[in-house]
């Protein structure tokens, strides 16, 4: 460069922050952290800076805003491996590998999220949350026929299960949302379960009861579920999940688990009546099983 493009011997620090892109703030801040020598005083008691300071500043802009930390900058400078005159080529590439390897995972990352905003806006904001394995198993339901608290289980459902679990689980959805004298069932004796509330005693009359009902109500729903052929569209969630995860096909985590299990997993408790009642339907559905 010409030395007539130079900056002048000495500058004050709000010309030498303007010069390189900074503010005088950051350049304080690289004095305390030992990034920048902080230049002798003159007589009005002011920062002056010179050339070569002007250069290291043009530098630490430059590096920062590739992404490198202040502190790894500021080791390379310690190093003395970048240098006006050096290339940089002892600690650098170190330090440029890292960043490179931290800005493939942010891009990402960035990825991830890009496509997640696309199927919210898609699916809508409830159903996009939900993955692409899980909505897909819904596609056959008429346009608002799944009810949100339907959602809101298939939210929890995969955050316990993970999606296969979820699409599983959604086979019930559709059983109801298109049975309606089965999904007026179905609330009946939920609501018969949530009224078990802590007032209710273990050995309370209803509980029994309502673990008959609900006895009855899952074995309604199995046999709509293998009349209209959504028991095979299981086993195809099963074979689509093996196909597309391998690694896990036979690790098992989720299947065989029973309602009482599950349950343990979930973000919030049951009223000690309720959980009798659930061990009670699950005593049903036992005797049920052909003995083996």
């Amino acid at each position: 460069m010409h030395s007539s493009f130079r900056p002048p011997r000495q500058v004050k620090i709000g010309d030498a922050a303007a010069f390189v892109g900074s503010t005088p703030r950051a350049i304080r801040h690289y004095h305390e952290i030992g990034l920048l020598p902080e230049p002798e005083r003159g007589g009005d008691d002011r920062r002056r800076y010179g050339y070569e300071d002007m250069i290291r500043l043009l530098w630490i802009r430059k590096m920062a805003d590739a992404g490198i930390a202040l502190d790894d900058i500021r080791d390379a400078f310690t190093t003395g491996t970048t240098t006006a005159g050096a290339d940089g080529a002892e600690g650098i590439p170190g330090i440029l590998e890292r960043l490179e390897e931290t800005l493939a995972e942010q891009e990402a990352e960035l990825r991830r999220q890009r496509t997640a905003v696309r199927r919210m806006r898609a699916e809508g904001s409830r159903m996009g949350l939900l993955s692409a394995f899980v909505t897909e198993r819904l596609k056959s339901l008429p346009e608002g026929s799944l009810r949100q608290a339907d959602l809101d289980s298939l939210l929890v459902t995969e955050r316990i299960f993970g999606p296969l679990g979820a699409a599983v689980q959604a086979t019930r959805f559709v059983a109801l949302a298109t049975h309606p004298t089965l999904r007026e069932q179905s609330d009946r004796v939920d609501a018969a379960e949530e009224a078990l509330d802590d007032s209710v005693a273990v050995d309370d009359p209803r509980v029994a009861q309502v673990a008959v009902e609900r006895h009855a109500f899952e074995r309604a729903l199995q046999a709509v579920i293998e009349e209209s052929g959504l028991g095979g569209d299981d086993d195809a969630l099963f074979d689509a999940w093996d196909d597309l995860h391998p690694a896990t096909a036979d690790d098992g985590e989720g299947h065989g688990m029973s309602a009482l299990e599950a349950i343990g997993k979930l973000p919030y408790d049951f009223s000690p009546a309720r959980l009798r009642c659930m061990e009670l339907a699950e005593e049903l559905s036992a005797q049920d099983s052909p003995a083996t």
